[in-house]
């Protein structure tokens, strides 16, 4: 059976190869080769396609969750320090001008801007070294840009540096995705980037209160802004020496012809999970499903191609008005609670307890994610992030600002881990970190140019305008996905990717 289904492959990639002009007995080897490859990674994938989900299986999603969780710290971090940095004289809460470099504003678009080198720029290091690789060193490189940062007295200084840690986060947030989409079998795929991004948004309530507790103060001659960042670089890196044992994805080994390398790492899973599984139920793993042919390469040009070129241009609109949306709430939270009459150190307490509901998001994911298309989750809290914006721009008493601050965090962050499975499902894994890479980076262009266009609309219009630029945004979110998006539910990588 392996001989000719491997004869199948490689007879159907010589043709393919002889229709697009390419001489024949040049091509046989190669196409040979080929086939091989793509019929071995077919065999991997169909190996690690049938694995339950054992305690092996989710002991990988945590270790890639405690990434997670320091990439959304560092992420989230900048609006709850923006009071401190203006506080202690290197910022201003507004800017002089549209783009001016002392504001908060600033500080925020510096992030965004290396979020989009690393994204756009540096995507395909994951495809070209390895996911394990990059995902570790990325790390290291952002922890150690804050580190520098968190010492700068000056505008510019301080910009820099979160220029350079946002080309790590950018690297990092690309890869994480590329890397649990290929770790785990297709029937948890989802409830894995919901578990993911559940650890990760846990951050978000703790950085809210360590502002909340420090921003405000001057401890061991530092500002309290400075600690709250030195306290997240000294945490990523007890997480990079911890996450030194992961496997590379044997997916990626097997599309680099590396099949040894792959059929290790999965006879160790599979002897893992195998043991797990015989307690736990007392059976044998089921038999992995009949390879089927593949695509054994893409090159990036294909984006521009049926049947990608459709989710890549669903995917950079989506980013581009997502990102207005949920960027435009989760880095304003405090700025937006002043705005309302709220003073600034009881802003940070509210904001600290609507950050509480950040993680609660990917929890919910955790019952939901395998049961419902991604895209469906997507459309329902855009809308429910419309309703619960513009209520909330109208708001002045405590316990509904706060509930409806909740709601709006709980909505944003479902559409996070639903996009963040559901980008890595739409392309395949020769080009899956650099495309996720490429319609990702439209959302820190977006996020750049968006944060002084919030600023501006806060200054003209108040909160009222902020939310009706939201909630416009969230409405094209609507339209994208649900008219160009395609379903892919418990649908095998290699099956979305034909």
């Amino acid at each position: 059976m392996k001989s000719s289904n491997q004869a199948i492959y490689a007879t159907a990639l010589g043709e393919a190869g002889a229709l697009n002009g390419a001489p024949k007995d040049t091509d046989a080897t190669t196409s040979g080769r080929i086939g091989s490859i793509a019929l071995d990674g077919a065999r991997i994938s169909a190996r690690l396609d049938r694995l339950p989900a054992t305690r092996t299986i989710w002991q990988l999603v945590m270790l890639l969750s405690f990434g997670m969780f320091f990439e959304l710290y560092d992420l989230m971090y900048s609006g709850y320090i923006a009071p401190g940095l203006v506080k202690s004289g290197i910022l201003s809460a507004t800017t002089h001008g549209l783009f001016g470099t002392s504001g908060v504003a600033s500080f925020i678009a510096a992030l965004f801007a290396g979020l989009f080198v690393g994204t756009a720029a540096c995507g395909f290091l994951a495809d070209r070294f390895g996911r394990r690789a990059i995902f570790t060193w990325s790390l290291l490189w952002y922890t150690t840009a804050n580190v520098v940062m968190a010492f700068q007295h000056t505008a510019l200084g301080l910009n820099c540096w979160r220029f350079i840690a946002g080309i790590g986060i950018g690297v990092e947030i690309v890869t994480i995705g590329t890397y649990i989409s290929e770790l785990v079998p297709k029937h948890v795929r989802g409830r894995a980037s919901a578990c993911s991004q559940a650890v990760g948004f846990c951050a978000v309530p703790i950085v809210a209160f360590l502002s909340y507790l420090l921003v405000p103060q001057r401890l061991f001659g530092l500002d309290g802004w400075r600690l709250v960042v030195l306290i997240g670089a000294v945490g990523a890196v007890v997480v990079w020496w911890i996450r030194r044992g992961l496997p590379e994805s044997p997916r990626w080994l097997a599309q680099k012809g590396r099949i040894d390398e792959a059929d290790a790492v999965m006879t160790r899973l599979e002897a893992r999970v195998a043991s797990e599984y015989r307690r736990k139920c007392g059976l044998p793993l089921p038999e992995p499903a009949q390879p089927e042919p593949v695509r054994a390469r893409a090159a990036f040009r294909d984006l521009l191609v049926p049947p990608y070129r459709k989710r890549t241009l669903m995917l950079i609109i989506f980013h581009v008005f997502q990102t207005m949306g949920y960027y435009g709430f989760a880095n304003w939270i405090p700025t937006l609670l002043i705005k309302q009459g709220i003073t600034v150190t009881t802003s940070l307490m509210y904001a600290s307890i609507i950050a509480i509901a950040a993680p609660l998001g990917p929890l919910l994911g955790l019952l939901i994610a395998d049961r419902f298309e991604r895209k469906s989750v997507i459309i329902c809290m855009a809308a429910l992030n419309v309703v619960c914006g513009l209520a909330f721009s109208h708001a002045r008493e405590t316990v509904l600002l706060v509930s409806l601050g909740v709601c709006l965090v709980l909505a944003g962050n479902i559409i996070s881990y639903s996009y963040h499975a559901y980008q890595a499902e739409l392309f395949p894994t020769s080009i899956r970190a650099r495309a996720v890479g490429f319609v990702y980076s439209w959302s820190r262009i977006s996020a750049m140019f968006s944060a002084f266009v919030i600023a501006a609309c806060l200054g003209r219009f108040g909160v009222n305008g902020v939310f009706v630029f939201i909630s416009g945004a969230m409405a094209v979110v609507m339209v994208a996905i649900g008219t160009l998006g395609p379903k892919t539910r418990d649908v095998a990588l290699e099956d979305i990717s034909k």
